[in-house]
């Protein structure tokens, strides 16, 4: 069974955009959680959090992971959250090799601040909601098999990172 490439991190660490560039670079199919947890709701992201609750929220991506664990062959973006439930853990980390994309909050900050579609940044300190929620998350976020820092690096130059371990590793998870 080939191996997913499985992407966690805060929001604004590169998740979407590394597994974009990856799926170019290596054929395997991409796979966006919060992508799909939108279709499965039939909303954005940010009414399912203001009409129906985060907990509503969080359910919904624990069924959409459970369901994108069971391909294989792909590179899979979480949601930020998506490690605080440990049954999402453990099913991305049956299904493949965990990256954690790290980088500081101020680096998040940056990468995230013009973006209105984050339900947990719309605050007048999203900085420091950034801060709060990387030091609380840091903890299940370092559940992965690798963390690889984001900050000041090409695209290419994460890509590539991500590839040697995984290409090192994908048989010794089999």
């Amino acid at each position: 069974m080939a191996k997913n490439i499985v992407l966690t991190g805060l929001m604004g660490s590169g998740k979407t955009t590394l597994g974009k560039y990856l799926t170019e670079v290596t054929g395997m199919e991409f796979i966006d959680t919060d992508d799909l947890i939108i279709q499965k709701a039939g909303k954005p992201i940010s009414k399912i959090f203001a009409e129906d609750g985060e907990p509503c929220f969080r359910d919904l991506e624990a069924e959409v992971i459970e369901e994108s664990a069971q391909k294989q062959d792909c590179i899979i973006s979480t949601g930020g959250g998506a490690v605080l439930r440990i049954q999402n853990i453990e099913n991305l980390k049956a299904s493949g090799i965990v990256f954690y994309l790290q980088a500081s909050a101020e680096a998040l900050y940056e990468r995230t601040k013009h973006d209105t579609s984050r339900p947990l940044l719309n605050t007048d300190d999203p900085a420091g909601v950034l801060r709060k929620l990387l030091a609380s998350r840091k903890p299940f976020y370092e559940n992965a098999h690798f963390t690889v820092n984001t900050e000041n690096k090409t695209m290419e130059e994460v890509s590539k990172q991500v590839l040697r371990l995984y290409q090192s590793q994908a048989g010794h998870f089999a």
